[in-house]
């Protein structure tokens, strides 16, 4: 018998403060947690209580996001920052995803839904060190630049809410790199560099999935208790989001994630007449 339980495995995560080490262990975990399904002897999920925030390494420091210098893309050192900033977003992702498990293991659940979110850390755990290879390519490393220190907040207001959770985080925060990532592709596309634009257009195509799996449990959560998606998710954004949802939107890509365009449009800074 094993004491593993998948909560404890996302605590281990969660309390690891390198960067290069917590997703080093987040993919171990993963690979764990689907070998043992795979041979018909799952982990329990147990319950854990995981911190209220997750190890940190030292660097890099975090500064309020309006005193984080503006990136400057059309120059090397600007698409470094933009680099930087990126693997700072996943990194918080990695937790993100791993805190879920560990915050919610009390709520019952289908397996599916364990599944989702340790495949997904462990595709935010790659793309981590996908740019993170890409920073060090070039002269850089995480921890060089400050970052954001306000990317934690949706999981502290959303720490009690599974709902408020999958709404805020896949289905907000997630769904907005839909719409910056092409973007971002371009500009390192246009500099030659084939490396960052080869991690970027995987962290592209995984994301629609996170965004999905948001979406499924978020649905699957109003189904159980027989409430209207869309109503309940403009109303859970509007209490844990600080600030409108802003346009342009990828809609392609947020409709194959399973985001219509009247789940976001209301709550953009400007509704358009849409024909």
């Amino acid at each position: 018998m094993t004491d593993k339980t998948l909560t404890r495995m996302a605590v281990e995560v969660l309390t690891t403060a390198d960067g290069r080490e917590k997703t080093a262990l987040s993919r171990r975990h993963a690979a764990t947690w689907f070998a043992a399904r795979d041979a018909g002897t799952p982990l329990p999920v147990g319950e854990a209580r995981p911190p209220l925030r997750p190890a940190r390494p030292a660097q890099p420091e975090l500064r309020n996001p309006r005193d984080v210098p503006r990136r400057r893309p059309g120059s090397p050192q600007g698409r470094i920052a933009m680099l930087h900033a990126v693997a700072h977003i996943e990194l918080n992702a990695v937790d993100l995803h791993w805190d879920i498990i560990a915050r919610f293991g009390h709520v019952p659940m289908p397996p599916g839904f364990y599944d989702d979110w340790v495949k997904s850390a462990d595709e935010e755990s790659k793309h981590f060190n996908l740019i993170c290879d890409c920073l060090e390519a070039q002269g850089s490393h995480y921890g060089a630049l400050p970052a954001h220190a306000g990317m934690w907040r949706a999981a502290e207001d959303t720490a009690h809410d599974l709902m408020g959770r999958l709404a805020v985080v896949p289905m907000v925060l997630e769904a907005r790199g839909l719409d910056v990532t092409p973007g971002m592709i371009d500009i390192f596309d246009k500099a030659g560099d084939s490396r960052a634009v080869e991690a970027m257009q995987v962290i592209y195509a995984e994301e629609v999935h996170h965004v999905a799996y948001g979406s499924k449990w978020f649905h699957f959560l109003c189904g159980r208790e027989d409430r209207d998606p869309k109503q309940v998710f403009h109303e859970l954004v509007r209490t844990y989001f600080h600030g409108a949802l802003k346009p342009p939107f990828n809609e392609e890509k947020r409709a194959e994630a399973g985001l219509p365009p009247d789940f976001y449009w209301p709550l953009a800074d400007e509704t358009p007449a849409r024909g």
